[in-house]
């Protein structure tokens, strides 16, 4: 007697850049090609080029390519001279590099708290951090602020946070570029904006790359010569200390054909997000998004009561459906960050994020089976 064998679902990518490159096609390898045959890998054509669209997209004056998102940071920071004795405000719930090229000028971060709805930094929290920074006898000089998950963080209430303090205020963007704030896109809403093209990103390369956009002309010139070790009229008059952080030419030429079609995958982003909220919101907290702002949903995270974010992990990885922890450990608990001010009346709201959150796959090329597939999943390990 022949018994039938149920064949196992292929399993779903967490982000496919491998979809995107078969939607880019030719147009890829044309690029590249272009690259290849006048063969100027450095600051060539479509360097300018792209900064020049990157720029016109959010409606930035200025954009400033570099060989990373983390880098992109830490020429603003060096620009701004930041240094021993200065506090940096920061998000406790963040990647590890915004804090990192904190440390690395030999500043000082103070962890400030986010809100439990946005994920993203907590106004209030941000005003204490400052009055800690004092108390640790410490200059406060910036604040950083972080669009967690493609959510832009709230600007109205922390730029006047900000001004009143007398902060220089520097966007994190690497996962928000694209969204919009009341009717802005980000780029143009803080002083300065880094952004990062690593692959996985809304907008990202096929290695590593990242930009500044600003409006003004005076940190353009500053981030330039930075980028090229601090070069003056060439590079062999060196006016300042700086480093090598230039947007490789391939990795332009590849932007360039991937910012074209960045429009209709943010919407795909937020079409995908919208089937998920609809679908899970009675078994999970899903992300909100306030009025007035869009997402460009770098993650789907949803909260679990703690304790069942392993179990649902374990469930879908079974089914072939990838799941991922944005971040296990706030940047004051990993072992490299816990020297460093954490606000006085303490991150709770972090803390407790950690213990909660998963990531469900998110991509612009989430069809509705594969989307429906992680859906029932999710609410057959999550049902009572």
């Amino acid at each position: 007697m022949n018994q039938s064998v149920r064949t196992p679902s292929a399993p779903i990518p967490f982000i496919d850049v491998g979809a995107q490159r078969r939607r880019l096609g030719r147009a890829i390898d044309d690029a590249i090609a272009r690259v290849t045959t006048h063969c100027q890998f450095i600051q060539g054509p479509e360097v300018a080029e792209f900064e020049s669209l990157l720029a016109a997209f959010c409606g930035a004056r200025y954009a400033v390519g570099c060989a990373s998102g983390t880098d992109a940071l830490m020429l603003v920071l060096m620009a701004q001279g930041i240094g021993p004795g200065d506090a940096v405000i920061c998000p406790a719930f963040t990647f590890c590099a915004t804090a990192e090229v904190v440390v690395l000028l030999g500043a000082t971060p103070v962890f400030a708290d986010v809100d439990a709805n946005t994920f993203n930094l907590n106004a209030a929290s941000v005003k204490r951090a400052v009055a800690t920074a004092k108390r640790h006898s410490l200059k406060p000089k910036v604040l950083i602020t972080v669009d967690l998950f493609g959510l832009p963080a709230d600007y109205d209430a922390l730029l006047a946070v900000a001004e009143a303090e007398g902060l220089f205020v520097l966007e994190d963007a690497a996962q928000g570029f694209g969204a919009t704030y009341k009717g802005r896109k980000l780029g143009v809403i803080a002083p300065a904006t880094a952004t990062s093209f690593f692959p996985a990103k809304p907008l990202g390369c096929y290695g590593d790359g990242g930009a500044v956009l600003t409006d003004d002309p005076a940190l353009v010139e500053t981030l330039k010569s930075l980028r090229v070790h601090g070069q003056g009229t060439d590079k062999y008059d060196n006016v300042r200390i700086g480093m090598t952080s230039r947007l490789d030419t391939i990795q332009a030429a590849v932007l360039i054909e991937k910012l074209k079609i960045f429009a209709d995958e943010i919407a795909a982003r937020d079409e995908a997000a919208r089937r998920y909220a609809e679908a899970l919101q009675d078994v999970a907290i899903v992300p909100a998004v306030p009025d007035g702002l869009t997402s460009v949903w770098a993650q789907y995270t949803i909260r679990l009561k703690p304790g069942a974010r392993d179990s649902l992990a374990t469930k879908l990885k079974a089914q072939g459906i990838p799941t991922a922890v944005y971040y296990p450990k706030p940047l004051h608990r990993l072992e490299a960050y816990r020297r460093f001010p954490v606000v006085d009346n303490g991150i709770s709201v972090t803390d407790q994020l950690a213990e909660e959150v998963i990531s469900l796959p998110m991509h612009a090329y989430l069809d509705v089976a594969a989307q429906d597939r992680v859906i029932e999943a999710v609410r057959a390990a999550l049902k009572p």
